[in-house]
């Protein structure tokens, strides 16, 4: 089915100015100092410094940013009561409970308050797939540390030196909806139960709290194309991407990959692949496929003609070159496709096979069988799941997934 002609759900037609502000969750990051508190927990807070300081950590600054974020987070929630909202705090280990579906359904705004990790752990908790209808709660983020951190994910910058601006235009309805595209995974196959997923954050294990459990049979031809009888849709979905390839890195990662369900497998060796949406552009995406101003330079050097005066114009602007394209690797947050990259790619003897496999393009959907000894398959850099040998995916994009933010300029 094409994407691009499918019907948005019906949320997607509500409107700022109907937007009822009335109670805000606030899910605040985990700081390196609560971390550490985590990881010592017998230790009293001077037994915690002397054992920082006793390893080489700069006490001061771990303290200092700690204590950042925390008046940031006041001021934050300060912002929120001032307009008369009800305002609900849930730390990011909170956050993760299964309690946390039920503080969902109270609030009409999620706020992640930190950076764009606990932007990611919002959102992936917000997945339609734990709500009991299709009603979403939007989310909306501020970034308490704009020095030391992007926040791609964040509301700009300059809201963190007023965060109250932000939160009056939301309450006002003087804002837009944005649609963020998310990577729904399915398991393919009948060859047991799917093992539990680790939280890669706090090398946990993190139970599937899938609401129908029950495999669901495949249509005919897909399980003729793919040899599978059934499939299993996980409960989270990617923001950023997904990525598939063995745990050690320095191990090569042997996977097959079939795009847009056509009859052509691909066949590659390489460092893993990553399936990303438009939102996780800006992040490992273009971070894999970035070239540097150095790169261009080596390239225009090793044409014949290199010393003319139309290649030596263009070495001159080598950085507006690199600029230009890494922008051009980006793509909107609403965009309906994948795009896969392949790291590292083996390209000597047999591989890849085909010769014409890309080592990154636009797809619908990708079709993933792993020949891998030691493989994850990881959900936005938190959620691991095996995917050693023989194990089969399917990622896909469907509008009904996609997460409800706020965007204010």
């Amino acid at each position: 089915m094409n994407l691009c002609v499918r019907k948005m759900p019906e949320y997607a037609k509500y409107t700022p100015a109907n937007f009822k502000l009335k109670r805000a969750l606030v899910v605040t990051k985990l700081s390196r100092y609560e971390f550490e508190q985590l990881r010592h927990p017998g230790l009293s807070k001077e037994q915690l410094e002397q054992k920082l300081r006793d390893r080489g950590t700069d006490v001061e600054m771990v303290l200092y940013l700690h204590n950042l974020h925390k008046d940031f987070e006041r001021r934050v929630v300060q912002s929120f009561q001032d307009v008369g909202c009800e305002v609900k705090l849930s730390s990011r280990l909170e956050f993760r409970s299964s309690l946390s579906k039920d503080v969902m359904s109270w609030a009409d705004v999620i706020v992640p308050v930190g950076g764009d990790g606990t932007f990611l752990l919002s959102a992936g908790r917000s997945s339609p797939l734990f709500a009991l209808s299709q009603q979403k709660t939007p989310i909306v983020g501020f970034n308490s540390d704009p020095q030391h951190s992007e926040g791609r994910l964040m509301l700009p910058k300059h809201y963190t030196e007023n965060p109250s601006d932000a939160v009056g235009r939301i309450k006002s309805g003087d804002f837009k909806w944005m649609h963020r595209s998310r990577i729904r995974t399915t398991f393919l196959g009948s060859n047991g139960e799917i093992p539990e997923s680790t939280d890669l954050f706090r090398h946990t294990e993190v139970k599937m709290e899938q609401v129908n459990t029950e495999p669901e049979m495949l249509e005919k031809n897909m399980a003729y194309k793919y040899k599978a009888k059934m499939r299993r849709v996980l409960p989270y979905l990617a923001l950023n991407e997904v990525f598939i390839g063995e745990h050690l890195s320095a191990r090569v990662s042997h996977l097959q990959l079939v795009l847009d369900h056509q009859d052509v497998v691909n066949k590659t060796k390489c460092s893993g692949l990553c399936v990303s949406t438009g939102t996780g552009s800006t992040s490992w995406h273009t971070s894999i496929n970035r070239i540097t101003n150095s790169d261009v330079e080596h390239l225009l050097r090793s044409l014949p003609n290199s010393s003319s005066a139309e290649v030596l114009r263009l070495r001159e602007n080598a950085e507006e070159i690199a600029h230009r394209y890494n922008q051009s690797l980006l793509f909107a947050p609403d965009d309906p496709r994948l795009c896969y990259s392949i790291r590292e790619q083996i390209c000597v003897g047999v591989w890849p096979s085909p010769k014409t496999f890309k080592e990154r393009d636009f797809v619908q959907n990708v079709f993933v069988k792993s020949h891998c000894i030691d493989a994850n398959l990881v959900i936005d850099g938190s959620i691991s799941y095996p995917f050693n040998d023989g194990a089969k995916a399917l990622l896909e994009v469907y509008p009904e997934d996609a997460l409800l933010t706020i965007a204010l300029d």
